[in-house]
């Protein structure tokens, strides 16, 4: 990691959880990071911490559905710490899907965020990657991608959106310079799940998911789930029969708008 010291990234959703974690372990290791989320106060303290350990972040305030604000956002970045070398879009959100009536503005807006947010992000950087030749290119998406689970319909269809994106977007870019990183963690201590009741396997911290996020980052990994055995059981579930699947996956989303799914 020593010899990316220097090099510029950019965080979004870096004001909590995640974000924020992988924003503090970039820095760790030498990168000049920008800061982007809604919250600007969380960023500010975020980089105040950062310089006092002597690295160096900005602080960008934009809502990712927004692609005015994700340019500005970067714009203000680049300008202040240099060319981007890596995108890291992480910024997400999580609602139930309701039956009756549907929530339709609940999916409306994980659509916006989790998966134009991703769009958004790598296009503010994806033109000067490609004249420079070099870059990369990693979006935060979920195990809950890899099949719908009940109560979560929209929620694991934008994660699915996310991987299927990058997995079009990494072969159209081969041979370019920049690569393509998804990452695929499975259940992390964070806001969105702080409200869960039910047992969550696998439960990681965000500071250790963060340095596993960090090392897939280094080492150019395409795809990158983890933990590998709830990714695993996620994959194979695909093939059980819908009453098994709600059986056991159906009471998650009873009683709360926060998604069960990682």
């Amino acid at each position: 990691m020593a010899s990316l010291a220097g090099k510029v990234a950019v965080v979004t959703g870096a004001s909590s959880g995640i974000g924020w974690a992988v924003a503090r372990e970039l820095a760790a290791h030498g990168w000049r990071v920008g800061l982007v989320a809604r919250r600007e106060e969380p960023l500010r303290r975020l980089a105040t911490e950062i310089a006092a350990k002597g690295g160096a972040a900005v602080p960008a305030a934009a809502d990712v559905a927004d692609r005015g604000q994700v340019e500005a956002a970067v714009a203000a970045v680049r300008q202040a710490l240099g060319p981007i070398d890596l995108m890291v879009a992480n910024a997400g959100v999580g609602k139930a899907t309701r039956l009756d009536p549907v929530n339709v503005a609940d999916v409306e807006v994980q659509f916006r965020v989790n998966v134009l947010g991703v769009v958004y992000a790598f296009a503010a950087v994806q033109g000067e990657m490609l004249a420079r030749r070099s870059g990369h290119l990693v979006a935060v998406s979920s195990i809950a991608g890899f099949r719908g689970l009940p109560g979560e319909s929209a929620y694991c269809a934008s994660k699915a959106a996310v991987n299927v994106y990058l997995d079009g977007l990494r072969a159209q870019l081969h041979g370019t310079g920049v690569r393509v990183t998804t990452i695929c963690p499975g259940f992390v201590k964070t806001p969105m799940t702080a409200d869960n009741t039910f047992h969550m396997p696998g439960l990681m911290t965000p500071e250790y998911a963060a340095r596993k996020i960090v090392t897939a980052i280094r080492r150019g990994k395409k795809v990158y789930a983890f933990p590998w055995t709830l990714a695993a059981l996620t994959k194979f579930s695909r093939w059980l029969p819908d009453r098994l699947v709600q059986r056991v996956m159906g009471a998650y989303d009873t009683d709360t708008d926060q998604p069960p799914a990682p």
